[in-house]
């Protein structure tokens, strides 16, 4: 396993903090670049971008900042199998409701869009990112040597052992290992996603200890405690989503903002607050993904009717017009309220000022550690 410092040397990195990619508007130009500049990485999650609207998001941020930056998006993946009429029946039923109550018209069954990683992937390799991630499989071996005859450098995500050594025979650069405290959609591609639910803490050592590439923590760190625990660890970096998404440059609608703080500031005035504040649930996408439990979370998805949620990516195309409806009208109950299980620490700071901040913690919590 390499040293700390020459892991961050190999991958380019000013400092071990890593925004994480976050598909859906979370990421913006603005804060991409803004991370960039406070001595971080910024990472724009591109999955449901188009090859030109890639395009454009990188030129925003080129516009912003002259630092590296990177781009993530979903492995290429299968169509689905068709799904059966009952099935989609009862889906569209459990979401029927909540249209009505929004004045939306009624649901519609979902098509499957077809898999864009190709043109995606072009649109990259044009981009003028310094770094090409992948989540949810193993980056495709020509993809890896197009980015690589670039100069980029790969990264791939895990939630298991298993997954980190498939990714270093990829020819990944680094590994991010996911533990099961990340907020949204972790990146599992082996196996059950909704099984492979080892914690971060636990993740890490064993990763760094399997591959002999740099290892890059990711789940539930909020902190420059966090930080520093993972690098001791063997970590090289950390990647950090949740502590991002209540700055002023994310883009989620601010009733997304608004509950996470919430939920910080609730968990201040009692022991508990609807027992564990986030819950991994297939309701809004069809994938295991952890977010704040709110309504449509507990009355769409039910155990003894696993047939009520389609699978991804067709629930996800299912839910959208309400969570785009409800985003803008503030309705949080609709809302996919993505966040890890840190999300008590987070806060109200710029972009630029929470980096600084993590990066003081970060030191203070080394020299406590080393004495």
């Amino acid at each position: 396993m390499p040293s700390h410092s020459e892991s961050v040397s190999r991958l380019g990195l000013r400092s071990p903090v890593i925004q994480a990619p976050m598909a859906g508007g979370g990421d913006t130009a603005a804060l991409v670049a803004a991370v960039n500049e406070a001595g971080g990485l910024g990472f724009v999650g591109a999955a449901y971008l188009t090859d030109a609207q890639i395009l454009e998001r990188a030129r925003d941020i080129r516009s912003r900042t002259a630092l590296p930056f990177g781009i993530n998006l979903f492995a290429p993946t299968p169509e689905p199998p068709p799904v059966p009429a009952a099935m989609l029946a009862e889906a569209l039923a459990r979401v029927a409701p909540f249209h009505a109550e929004l004045g939306l018209p009624e649901p519609e069954a979902p098509a499957y869009a077809g898999d864009g990683f190709g043109r995606q992937f072009a649109a990259l390799l044009d981009s003028g990112a310094a770094f090409y991630s992948v989540t949810f499989g193993l980056p495709p071996a020509d993809s890896v040597a197009a980015a690589k005859a670039r100069g980029m450098r790969v990264l791939g995500t895990a939630t298991t052992v298993a997954e980190a050594v498939a990714l270093e025979r990829a020819g990944v650069d680094a590994v991010v290992a996911q533990g099961s405290e990340a907020g949204g959609h972790r990146g599992s591609f082996i196996g059950d996603p909704a099984a492979n639910l080892v914690g971060t803490m636990a993740l890490v050592p064993l990763v760094a200890d399997a591959v002999g590439v740099p290892v890059i923590a990711s789940g539930g760190i909020m902190d420059g405690r966090g930080i520093a625990a993972a690098l001791a660890l063997g970590a090289a970096a950390v990647q950090m989503g949740t502590v991002f998404l209540t700055t002023g440059e994310a883009g989620i609608p601010e009733a997304h903002k608004a509950a996470i703080l919430a939920a910080g500031e609730a968990a201040a005035g009692q022991a508990a607050v609807d027992g564990e504040q986030t819950r991994v649930t297939r309701a809004f996408s069809g994938r295991p993904a952890r977010g704040i439990v709110n309504r449509f979370m507990d009355m769409v998805e039910d155990p003894q009717a696993p047939g009520a949620v389609l699978p991804f990516p067709l629930q996800n195309t299912l839910t959208r017009p309400l969570r785009t409806a409800a985003g803008k009208a503030g309705r949080s109950e609709f809302l996919s309220l993505w966040a890890g299980q840190g999300l008590r620490m987070a806060r109200r700071l710029p972009a630029g000022e929470l980096v600084a901040e993590l990066l003081r913690g970060t030191e203070a919590a080394r020299r406590g550690l080393a004495g």
